[in-house]
């Protein structure tokens, strides 16, 4: 019954929800995301500025990347091909680059909504502080806290632990309570201290792994690259139906294909925002650009170069596959040999690890808002997520996760809801950006332009210091 509910919401209601409030999105900005697709990689190049004591727009970036960026990418594409055929791939792509239109105002949201935290002099913001600030509903907020912190911030910590430990064990021979272990001792290390730590890591890990795959897809692409026509005639013939999906058609191609691609990217989820508000920056559509981008790392890169690695390989013929990671590994074997089970195995325990680092950040950040002068609430919550992480590595896990896809999809409904109800305050911060560089300027955000909106002035004093670095 469970799962019959959870199917229904992710198959039907949360599909069609996102992909309505994304095209609202899309078509409301003048398609936001491809207008701003060069301005990505100017503000990219800013995005490396740090300043002392503050989180940098890159940091956040790669903090972000690191929750996209995981099994979904290695297990989700493979499973997504063979429950929905080769199509699945080309509306994932569809999805991805509906979800980067939502993933900048949802981003840029939270930018404007941020808050400093006067312990740390960093930031803090998510869809938790523009529900209550801007909607007036701190019930609402505590809702959609709730959620985030039982799914990201306690749930998904297993199901990562589980995921890298069983990859290890099947590839090494690894006991998975030993890398439990191992894996519990790093992070706690690495969490206690504090958002800047955990920043600094991923800062390092994200794009050393996510380079690191997507060159060993390019040397497959190279040496198979007689086939690439062929497999874009497979993958789109796929999408519409006029070839065989492997698992009923065009509609299970598109069911398939938004559902995993949604799950992949987080775009409209309301996970992301709360790593946004984090970064240093000197408009808040500074971050909202940074983090569309990421989606397109995702989706067109990542999961791009897993579904080649398959379809080359002729492995989207085998039929159903339920550990796709399997999927994966015998895919890579077939392109360079043992070693690619190996590779996929390691990649995967790096984005596990990145993984669990960002939704730990998720669930401190919930932790936060809930009760921000409570100091052993935060010990409590870590050392919570650490056995976690021990349990996980240990356990059959599939009714908890069952449950955590059903509070992931009522998380995503009431950030959904409620960038709908924002979506005026939304336009007015792209507006305003843009009407600042149209004069040449950098733009800076001036929270006393914005006087009918409950912003925190002080967390935008030094937005014009950010500018200048």
């Amino acid at each position: 019954m469970l799962g019959a509910v959870t199917d229904f919401l992710w198959s039907y209601v949360l599909v069609a929800v996102l992909v309505i409030i994304g095209l609202t999105f899309t078509i409301g900005s003048r398609f936001v995301q491809f207008r701003y697709f060069g301005e990505m990689f100017r503000v990219l190049g800013q995005a490396f500025k740090h300043h002392t004591g503050q989180v940098s727009s890159f940091q956040a970036l790669t903090l972000s990347v690191a929750g996209r960026v995981g099994a979904g990418n290695i297990a989700g594409v493979a499973v997504a091909i063979t429950l929905g055929g080769p199509g699945a791939v080309f509306w994932m792509w569809m999805v991805g680059l509906i979800g980067m239109a939502t993933s900048f105002f949802e981003c840029s949201l939270a930018q404007a909504y941020k808050t400093r935290d006067h312990r740390t002099g960093t930031f803090r913001g998510g869809p938790m502080f523009y529900i209550q600030k801007a909607l007036g509903s701190r019930a609402l907020g505590m809702v959609f806290t709730l959620l985030l912190l039982f799914t990201f911030g306690l749930a998904f910590v297993a199901l990562q632990s589980f995921t890298a430990s069983s990859s290890l064990e099947g590839a090494f021979g690894v006991p998975t309570h030993v890398t439990g272990i191992v894996l519990t001792i790093v992070i706690g290390f690495t969490i206690f201290g504090g958002v800047q730590r955990i920043s600094r890591v991923t800062e390092i890990v994200v794009p050393v792994m996510a380079v690191a795959y997507i060159l060993v897809a390019l040397v497959v692409v190279m040496f198979n690259i007689t086939a690439v026509p062929t497999a874009l005639m497979i993958i789109i013939q796929s999408a519409f139906g006029l070839e065989q999906a492997v698992g009923g058609g065009i509609g299970a191609a598109i069911m398939m294909g938004a559902r995993r691609g949604l799950f992949s990217n987080e775009a409209g989820l309301g996970s992301a925002p709360n790593v946004a508000a984090v970064a240093y920056v000197p408009h808040p559509v500074n971050q909202g650009i940074v983090q569309s981008f990421s989606v397109f790392i995702d989706t067109a890169i990542i999961c791009t170069a897993t579904a080649f690695i398959i379809v080359m390989a002729g492995m989207h013929e085998m039929g159903t596959v339920d550990n796709g990671v399997v999927l994966t590994q015998l895919a890579l074997r077939e392109h360079v040999g043992p070693w690619g089970e190996t590779f996929v195995s390691v990649s995967l325990m790096l984005f596990a690890f990145s993984s669990i680092l960002y939704n730990f950040y998720l669930g401190e950040n919930a932790s936060y808002w809930m009760n921000p002068d409570s100091k052993w609430f935060f010990i409590v919550f870590r050392i919570l997520m650490l056995v976690m992480i021990l349990w996980g590595s240990v356990q059959e896990l599939e009714t908890i996760f069952n449950f955590a896809d059903l509070t992931m999809a009522v998380l995503a409904l009431v950030n959904l809801a409620a960038l709908f109800l924002l979506v005026k305050i939304c336009f007015r911060l792209m507006d305003d950006y843009e009407q600042q560089s149209r004069t040449g300027q950098v733009p800076v955000f001036k929270p006393e332009n914005f006087s009918d909106l409950d912003l925190d002035h002080d967390a935008w004093s030094d937005a014009a210091d950010a500018a200048k670095r």
